[in-house]
């Protein structure tokens, strides 16, 4: 029975569309911290989790792979990298940048309508926070960043901002309990909407960097720790 070029067609983005939809449910996964610092990956076990197939697991954890988001360490195994201090530094001096210049353009596109979705956004990570729902806290809190990134009208930077957030993403659990408490990035929030219904690019950026520079410095404290009890 001959098979028709378009039904060939067909069969190939259905495929692209399953490796497409497995690598975004990882990215989910990964920046929610279901797979923690140290968590080992394999295609099946990947594969059962997203109710895929191997082929667009593997797929996937590739993507996930030449983005350093995943590293291996074995011909069918893979692994959360933990992140260490110097990386940490290297990761967060980046992300000031780019995530600073997000911010500030984002200022130049903003509208009312914006602003109100974020305090929606904002609304649902506070409920998150006084429930004691972490992984729900740094989705919400990821969504907020982005929509604020997007604003930006810049969508290779947006890119670039998401790979950074893959590797770091796994360790913002560090952030809690302790932010939940002081509820730093509330406060950064608040300050990055207020400006941002300004139209103030350099009050949102400076926002935003503080926001990283809070995180920066509990997250580099649970480095020091986890060095510390893998040394004793």
């Amino acid at each position: 029975m001959a098979v028709h070029v378009s039904e060939l067609a067909n069969i190939d983005r259905a495929a692209e569309n399953l490796g497409d939809a497995a690598y975004r449910q990882m990215k989910e996964r990964i920046i929610r911290g279901v797979y923690r610092p140290g968590h080992k990956l394999t295609v099946r076990a990947v594969a059962q989790d997203l109710d895929v197939s191997t082929t667009p697991a593997r797929d996937a954890i590739n993507r996930l792979a030449s983005e350093a988001a995943l590293v291996y360490a074995g011909p069918k195994t893979v692994v959360v990298p933990v992140l260490d201090a110097k990386a940490l530094q290297e990761i967060t001096l980046i992300r000031l940048a780019l995530e600073g210049l997000a911010a500030q353009q984002a200022a130049e596109h903003v509208v009312p309508q914006d602003v109100e979705a974020l305090r929606a956004l904002q609304r649902q990570i506070n409920s998150a926070l006084d429930a004691g729902q972490y992984a729900d806290a740094l989705w919400h809190n990821k969504e907020f960043h982005f929509a604020i990134f997007r604003l930006a009208r810049l969508p290779h930077l947006v890119s670039m901002i998401e790979t950074l957030w893959l590797r770091i993403g796994p360790s913002l659990h560090d952030l809690y309990p302790e932010f939940a408490k002081e509820r730093f990035g509330v406060h950064n929030h608040e300050v990055a909407m207020e400006a941002l219904e300004e139209r103030d690019g350099p009050g949102v950026r400076a926002a935003m960097e503080n926001d990283i520079r809070d995180g920066y410095r509990r997250l580099r404290r649970a480095c020091r720790e986890r060095a510390t009890r893998s040394a004793q």
